[in-house]
């Protein structure tokens, strides 16, 4: 890597609908804990919020039920950041809920406006960029019709700018486009997902359509971060470009396709400026062969 300071329009841009945002942004989902579940340092972590926007992150990801006893995404992110800039692009997620204890529960089609007027309020905004509809158990779920109608209605009424599903099927993506627009799907993806994944992601290229995914670095570890050892390939490749492990984990999914957007997830103020580097990795085709063959 050089010595330059890498910014996020360094990976290149997507539209978002009508909203252009950079292909490195920043997901919250890490701001309200630590690793070991004690509360962030709320200082320390709207100092990284206001860091990415000032290395070029325009795209927040984040949700109401990102929460901890002491810390709320939302409210960080509104503490960090409001007034907002104008090219800041906020997207949420509703579906899920976690009640005061941190008990989850699913929202019936009905209940989604709650949830949208919860995250403005949190998030101190007159309408949410964009929503994406959390899918419950992809595998299993059944039509989303009724759950992305009640969305496509409140995007009608001014609330909501633009709509996406999150954890979703192709099928899931072809019922909801013909009630309303998607801008973007956002999947569990990264080194060693499926064929189907692939080529759903490709899918999503052909359409149009963002695809996000989250669990990129992660991998199986999900919420718990990275949990089993990589491979010498990815070391490999990681060594080749003098990046870290999670950098080129990372940088693999953007190299995927210019629709490709990543949301990386940090408090630490030194692995957001990792994260956004990884945008400037550029892979050659033998690279791109091997990692996603693994």
């Amino acid at each position: 890597m050089t010595s330059k300071t890498i910014i996020a329009a360094d990976a290149g841009t997507w539209q978002l609908g009508d909203l252009t945002v950079n292909r490195i942004g920043f997901g919250a989902m890490r701001l309200t804990h630590l690793a070991d579940g004690s509360p962030s340092d709320r200082e320390r972590v709207t100092g990284v919020l206001r860091r990415a926007v000032e290395l070029g992150v325009n795209h927040i990801d984040t949700a109401a039920f990102y929460f901890s006893p002491l810390r709320s995404a939302n409210e960080l992110i509104n503490r960090a950041l409001a007034p907002y800039a104008d090219d800041l692009v906020i997207t949420t997620k509703v579906g899920p809920g976690r009640d005061a204890a941190g008990q989850w529960w699913w929202a019936e089609p009905g209940q989604l406006r709650g949830q949208v007027e919860e995250n403005l309020r949190q998030l101190g905004r007159d309408h949410l960029d964009v929503v994406n509809l959390r899918v419950p158990r992809r595998e299993t779920t059944g039509s989303v019709a009724e759950h992305f109608g009640a969305l496509a209605e409140l995007r009608t009424a001014g609330l909501i700018r633009h709509l996406g599903i999150s954890n979703a099927r192709p099928d899931h993506l072809a019922e909801a486009q013909a009630i309303a627009p998607v801008v973007c799907v956002q999947n569990p993806y990264g080194i060693g997902s499926p064929a189907e994944d692939h080529a759903f992601l490709e899918a999503c290229g052909e359409q149009g359509v963002a695809f996000v995914p989250f669990f990129a670095i992660a991998g199986a570890g999900k919420e718990a971060g990275v949990t089993v050892e990589d491979g010498p390939e990815v070391r490999a490749v990681a060594e080749a470009h003098g990046v870290s492990a999670a950098q080129l984990r990372l940088a693999w999914t953007l190299n995927r396709g210019p629709h490709v957007l990543a949301i990386p997830g940090t408090g630490n103020p030194d692995h957001l400026v990792e994260n956004i580097a990884a945008g400037s990795v550029r892979f050659t085709a033998e690279e791109i062969a091997l990692l996603g063959s693994l």
